[in-house]
């Protein structure tokens, strides 16, 4: 039985907080790009079709030279017509809505972004929850799994699995027949480029990949994605569904997206020479507060879901609240995941370039409240 959608947790904690802060330190994009900038890069094609474009509406399916574009940089099997164009979280709504039926099983990763499993929930199918260890997955499955929801690199804590795990993912998948859908919106921003994943919709006919230009470009504001799948009748299926939603994407962003895919390796060295600039500072701050942060570095992504031990008494929410007010800035506290065991972890965010301003703004609280935990042996 079909479920009210539950208040987003995570959206509800920022929504009142990222936009009148000084500082983010949870942001879970990278770091974005002023317009000016951006058009300037552009090759001359797109260059006139932006000169010459008109706001009409757009083709249901997506730009056909976008896809074409995002096929040439993201996947081997895939090509143009095995995908659809839409807002990220609009994608995964439509794909999730075609591919379910009454009675399915769905197996997805907690703690995650609650949009993975909250809408299979309230479209009344049975969620259950995989806290990720790929070897577990079998255990999960059942003769009504239709669907198994990944999202890796992961949000919240950046996990990535070897590709021995990958594939043991995929097999499990194969092996019941279900659809294997990849939220692999931090893609492209792994530390080792050699531990970038085979996407969903290469590695298994029923594949569904999840992408976008959120994340790892820092281009959120494009609201450009795409749900990509080689299994033909789910794809019209998705398309079908999609009528009832957005129905296209925004013109002028179908054309800003199909020249950032044709400059992809300069914007993403911007991007990743930003990142890892970030993980020194970070790695650096795990050493000087090991005694109160137990933090590991993420493989891939832009955050990590580092535990906090803090005094009896003392909440990752009211640190967060007391943060924002005393500094400006503001943690994402792990409660907003709405998943039982992590209240006493937050989110960091180091995609941004200026991370290493609100980890100083962090670590001056810290300093201030909680001095007698800091690493003795940091100068």
């Amino acid at each position: 039985m079909a479920q009210p959608l539950r208040p987003f947790g995570l959206e509800r904690y920022l929504a009142p907080r990222e936009f009148r802060c000084e500082l983010q330190l949870c942001c879970s994009d990278s770091e974005s790009w002023n317009m000016v900038e951006l058009l300037e890069m552009l090759d001359e094609d797109t260059k006139s079709r932006w000169k010459d474009l008109r706001l009409g509406y757009t083709t249901t399916q997506g730009l056909p030279e976008l896809r074409e574009e995002i096929a040439k940089v993201h996947f081997t099997k895939v090509d143009a017509d095995d995908m659809v164009l839409d807002a990220p979280g609009d994608a995964m709504f439509v794909a999730m809505t075609a591919l379910l039926s009454a009675g399915d099983h769905v197996v997805c990763t907690l703690p995650g972004y609650q949009s993975l499993y909250e809408t299979a929930r309230s479209l009344g199918y049975e969620p259950g929850s995989l806290r990720f260890d790929p070897a577990d997955l079998a255990k999960l499955v059942r003769p009504n799994t239709r669907l198994i929801v990944v999202n890796f690199p992961h949000n919240p804590t950046g996990f990535l699995p070897t590709h021995a795990e990958w594939e043991a993912v995929v097999d499990t998948a194969r092996g019941c027949g279900a659809f294997l859908f990849a939220d692999e919106m931090y893609r492209y921003i792994e530390l080792d480029a050699a531990d970038r994943l085979t996407p969903a919709a290469d590695a298994y006919e029923r594949g569904v990949s999840l992408g976008g230009l959120s994340k790892n470009v820092g281009m959120p504001g494009l609201r450009i994605g795409w749900v990509a799948c080689r299994d033909k009748q789910a794809l019209q299926r998705i398309l079908e569904v999609k009528d009832f939603t957005t129905i296209c994407c925004s013109a002028p962003s179908e054309i800003i997206s199909l020249g950032v895919l044709r400059q992809w390796d300069t914007i993403m060295e911007r991007q990743m020479g930003i990142i890892r600039t970030n993980v020194a500072a970070l790695q650096a701050f795990a050493e000087r507060w090991g005694g109160l942060v137990s933090l590991s570095i993420s493989r891939g992504g832009t955050i990590t879901f580092p535990r906090i031990t803090l005094p009896e008494g003392h909440t990752v929410e009211a640190l967060s609240d007391q943060l924002l007010e005393e500094e400006g800035t503001f943690v994402l506290p792990g409660s907003a995941y709405q998943a039982p065991g992590f209240d006493d972890r937050f989110r960091l965010g180091y995609g941004r370039s200026n991370f290493p301003q609100a980890l100083a703004a962090l670590e001056a609280f810290l300093d201030r409240h909680y001095a007698e935990h800091k690493t003795k042996t940091s100068a």
